[in-house]
């Protein structure tokens, strides 16, 4: 087991221009960078496991918190001690006087490379670690993409996702309700019922612009409405409950278990999305997840800018027994999913995705990447 033991620990902030033929407009302004923070753990017996730690706008700082701080509270420890790594840095950091979500997102990348090391040393691809079987997940179209744009462009981008199998699609509203249901409104026509139609606000309605879009929403089959309302404005969530049928969803932007108790218990938001680069990793997102069956939940994680979380969250969704949609991303030119690993899914044509088989998390990490692609200073929307 020594050679288990935590030797290095590495976090690497990268970014990429977004063209501007690539941008996308949506509720928190239009994409002109990507950023994400890729984490390396290193065992003393060579193992090396790998993880996204979400960039949270600030991925410098993020990549910094790893490599001095959660660096030094781990180092040593065993790398299949999850349980007791994530504990520590609870404890020392977050429970107490620490950076709280910034925190979480820097262990959450620490936490998914040492389930990679530890899929890698018991010889076993990560969702039969976590006590699942390979299985068919459906996939929705979604990442930076599908945003606000006149209906008949939208409807044009939406086809070649249909035609390469997607059953399900989430657009983004949160412009105005008239303009949002224009649009939705248009996808339904052009592709009928059977497509699920999901939609994310991006926090950009008010209680009024619920008010005003919910009914519509409802009228047009629309499976949920995310994040009309910041995480946070629990207040809000609960009010807006009542102006339609169609359900809440929020999760990316919670923390841990103890912000998802409060979700749970508060009732108005029943499609849960936690962040597996974001809610505390692995290790804290099976909590979340065996919380919320307790309640008959669905769980839909939302997707990192990765391809490190986007294959180890198939797996987690292959381990839990209320696993809802794995969020594909459909934007064009995403070099982290396209350039920085191997290829970490394919969509069929039954609409869904299945997990890697390589021992742990199953891709290749291109190191050359992220020197090749060092930080870009500034916000990612304006």
């Amino acid at each position: 087991m020594s050679s288990l033991r935590v030797k290095e620990i590495k976090a690497y902030p990268t970014s990429f221009p977004v063209p501007e033929a690539n941008r996308v407009n949506l509720g928190i302004g239009q994409s002109v960078k990507r950023d994400a923070v890729v984490v390396k753990v290193t065992t003393e017996g060579g193992l090396v496991g790998w993880g996204e730690s979400h960039h949270g706008r600030a991925h410098g700082a993020v990549a910094h918190l790893v490599n001095t701080t959660l660096k030094q509270l781990v180092l040593g420890m065993e790398a299949t001690d999850v349980v007791g790594i994530w504990q520590k840095i609870y404890k020392m950091q977050l429970a107490s006087h620490g950076m709280g979500a910034g925190t979480c997102l820097a262990m959450s990348g620490i936490d998914l490379a040492l389930w990679d090391i530890r899929g890698q040393a018991a010889n076993m691809p990560l969702y039969r670690l976590m006590g699942g079987r390979s299985k068919p997940v459906p996939a929705y179209a979604g990442g930076v993409s599908l945003g606000y744009q006149d209906p008949g462009k939208l409807v044009d981008e939406a086809r070649p996702l249909l035609e390469a199998g997607y059953k399900a699609v989430k657009l983004r509203v949160g412009d105005t309700p008239k303009r949002d249901l224009e649009r939705i409104a248009a996808i339904r026509k052009a592709f009928g019922d059977e497509l699920v139609i999901l939609t994310d606000a991006n926090t950009g309605y008010n209680l009024a612009d619920a008010r005003a879009a919910m009914p519509g929403m409802d009228e047009l089959g629309v499976g949920w409405l995310e994040e009309p309302f910041p995480a946070h404005d629990y207040f809000s969530y609960i009010e807006a409950k009542s102006f339609g049928l169609v359900p809440f969803a929020a999760g990316e932007n919670h923390y841990t278990r103890f912000e998802f108790n409060r979700v749970i218990e508060d009732g108005a938001i029943t499609i849960l999305q936690p962040d597996l680069s974001k809610t505390g990793g692995i290790t804290e997102a099976l909590r979340i997840a065996a919380m919320a069956s307790a309640y008959k939940l669905p769980i839909n994680p939302h997707s990192s800018m990765t391809g490190l979380n986007m294959a180890t969250t198939i797996h987690f969704l292959c381990a839990i027994d209320n696993g809802g949609y794995f969020e594909g991303d459909v934007s064009k030119g995403n070099l982290f999913r396209d350039e920085l690993v191997s290829k970490p899914y394919e969509v069929g044509k039954d609409g869904c995705v299945r997990p890697l088989e390589g021992k742990g998390l199953g891709l290749e990490v291109n190191e050359e990447f992220l020197q090749k692609h060092p930080v870009i200073e500034g916000p990612g929307y304006i």
